[in-house]
């Protein structure tokens, strides 16, 4: 007579549990899938540096458009800006899914990162050569070119982690790989110190010699990145070592039964990954308002200078590099669905309190804002460490890159709907209420997140 319990794998004898083969993660090897990402990182945030002072020095300088006017300029720097957003929305799941279905010599995410990649390379550089020699119109057709070509293989390179990756230890391995790109983001901030514009009466002043030189060493550092994809992951040789571990990683899933290739989803999961999309989406659109408005708060409500958003970021990195491993190993003590929910309430209390100092002291202890964004940014790491596999927890083989194109599709979405709606509060009720509106969709999105319920897999004792 058999008798149900909740061990952790499915239709296996609980003699034999004992002797099943315990996972483990290849660090090394995570670390070069890593690279991918290093590219992506650091490419976006050298073109989030400059590209928005390059538009802004032809709108106002060139173009001489409202009478020289930066600030009512700006809205147009900002469309532009944002087609990054609108491009990632549709792109990323398009490519994700194609790349599901792609079987080459190099593997199905490979081609797609290579060809991205070289791209990029090629293009990226001539940016700032357009704008120094005055065709503004092909930097801006540039732009976009880099926009499409980042797109093409950003779902591809996040999608290779969990193609060789057993489920349990995806949320490891996506602090080591946020870690690697946040050491590229921040390696572009370094060059954006070092090469930067000089104001002169109002006007930036750009030095021709030099300003070309981050997007060139961007350009070196990712055919670097390639490379050693290119030499150490062959992703057909891989998967062929990789599949029992990944068949036992199936097994071990916090889901509600073994995800098959050639079923859809059962009702408890297809119903968990919805209810974690809609919170993924409300969670973006409560810490992308901060992103988006956090300097011109410390300008219009603080009172402080542009560099002191600038020094809020640096903590929140910081701390968000910190908090990315333990984010990772407690969600191995308490389970994922806890770490995200106690990152939430993290967020919500940190912000929550800089809503009060806000209302009440001001800038008056304009320092405290730095602590409590830091913390913010700790409860930040463990929500993203543990979100994306999360995600990826409901798919097969075949669909990885599909629902990494949904997790995308839901952060994407919503920052780019948020500027927009807090935009059109602050002329309501002001700027002192960008803590509160991030505060209000992080409680929103803990609500809604609390009916997601993973199971373990049922088996048999005999």
């Amino acid at each position: 007579m058999s008798k149900k319990t909740n061990l952790d794998a499915p239709n296996i004898p609980a003699s034999a549990v004992k002797d099943t083969p315990k996972l483990k993660l290849n660090t090394k090897r995570t670390v070069y899938i890593g690279m991918a990402f290093f590219t992506i990182m650091m490419l976006w945030q050298v073109y989030n540096t400059y590209c928005p002072l390059f538009l802004s020095d032809f709108f106002v300088n060139t173009l001489n458009l409202y009478d020289g006017n930066a600030e009512r300029c700006s809205y147009l720097v900002g469309i532009i800006m944002a087609m990054d957003n609108v491009f990632a929305l549709f792109m990323i799941p398009l490519f994700g899914m194609w790349s599901d279905k792609t079987n080459t010599k190099l593997g199905k995410r490979m081609p797609f990162i290579i060809v991205g990649i070289i791209a990029s390379v090629i293009l990226f550089p001539l940016i700032p050569v357009m704008f120094i020699t005055g065709n503004v119109g092909w930097m801006i057709a540039l732009m976009g070119l880099i926009l499409l070509f980042m797109n093409v293989y950003r779902n591809p390179a996040v999608s290779l982690m969990p193609d060789i990756t057993p489920k349990p230890l995806r949320s490891k391995a996506n602090a080591i790989i946020n870690v690697i790109g946040y050491v590229g983001a921040i390696f572009a901030g370094i060059l954006a110190m070092i090469f930067t514009a000089k104001e002169e009466s109002g006007v930036l002043v750009y030095n021709e010699h030099t300003i070309w030189v981050p997007f060139a060493l961007t350009a070196v550092l990712m055919i670097v990145a390639l490379v050693v994809l290119l030499l150490k992951i062959k992703e057909n040789k891989l998967a062929v070592e990789m599949k029992d571990q990944m068949e036992l990683g199936e097994k071990l899933a916090e889901t509600s039964e073994q995800i098959a290739e050639d079923k859809p989803l059962n009702k408890q999961d297809k119903r968990n990954l919805v209810v974690l999309l809609i919170a993924i989406f409300l969670w973006f659109f409560a810490f992308n308002a901060i992103e988006t408005f956090g300097s011109t708060y410390g300008v219009k409500v603080l009172g402080q200078s542009s560099s002191w958003w600038g020094t809020a970021v640096i903590v929140m990195t910081i701390c968000s590099l910190i908090g990315f491993f333990p984010g990772a190993f407690l969600a191995d003590k308490i389970g994922r669905r806890n770490t995200v929910l106690t990152g939430l309430v993290i967020m919500a209390v940190s912000l929550g309190i800089a809503s009060v100092l806000a209302f009440t002291m001001g800038s008056l202890y304009a320092w405290l804002y730095y602590i409590l964004i830091g913390i913010a940014g700790i409860g930040w790491a463990w929500i993203n460490v543990n979100s994306y596999p999360m995600v990826v927890e409901m798919a097969s083989k075949r669909n990885i890159g599909k629902l990494t194109g949904g997790y995308y599709a839901a952060s994407m979405l919503a920052q780019s709907i948020t500027p927009i709606l807090i935009g059109f509060l602050f002329g309501v009720l002001g700027y002192k209420f960008m803590f509160p509106y991030a505060v209000i969709f992080t409680i929103v999105s803990l609500s809604v997140f609390l009916f997601y319920r993973p199971q373990k897999q049922k088996i048999d004792k005999k």
